[in-house]
């Protein structure tokens, strides 16, 4: 059986059963924040567990490495629908120890895209065309400043709303332990 008829015959017995009802709730986030983490497996139910939250308290935006690289991209757009559409009021990046993001290198990724069937063409039209895949698909050195780096383009992005806290921590994959790297109360 493959991964997806696995995924649709569990979710028919889900729905039959009424499994849904113990997650309902609102669409905008009672704990008025939201959450730019990273996609790390190990995140899918520690991160909400450790900072105590339930279903319907926070938003929560997923990526490698919870870095916004774009200021105008679909991240930071994401961030300022759920401010100034769906009730939050603040936003918490939230980075983790042992991020594949830090030990991300271009190269060695552009090596495994043309093992998997993209085409050195393809890869010379992009380079022409402007777009460096080794600025583009760069990690960074430290967990740590990679947060301080998101958390400071969410501060001076010109639409974010004056006086809106922007806090950045550290989550340990392992244990749940939070480290706070930037409070967003302190100006």
């Amino acid at each position: 059986m493959n991964n997806i008829q696995e995924i649709l015959d569990y979710n028919q017995t889900f729905v039959e059963s009424k499994e849904y009802e113990k997650y309902t709730a609102g669409k905008f986030p009672t704990k008025k924040m939201v959450i730019i983490t990273c996609m790390d497996t190990r995140l899918v139910e520690l991160l909400p567990k450790a900072m105590n939250l339930k279903n319907g308290d926070v938003k929560i935006i997923k990526n490698a490495g919870a870095i916004i690289s774009q200021p105008f991209g679909s991240v930071m757009r994401s961030v300022l629908v759920a401010l100034y559409e769906l009730g939050a009021d603040e936003v918490v990046v939230v980075g983790h120890k042992e991020c594949g993001m830090a030990s991300l290198h271009a190269e060695t990724m552009i090596g495994h895209m043309l093992e998997r069937g993209v085409s050195e063409e393809v890869l010379t039209t992009l380079e022409n065309s402007g777009i460096r895949l080794t600025k583009w698909l760069r990690g960074f050195d430290s967990v740590e400043e990679g947060v301080k780096h998101t958390v400071e383009v969410i501060k001076k992005h010109p639409l974010l709303p004056p006086n809106a806290p922007v806090h950045g921590l550290v989550i340990d994959p392992h244990t749940g332990k939070l480290d706070l790297v930037a409070d967003g109360y302190s100006v």
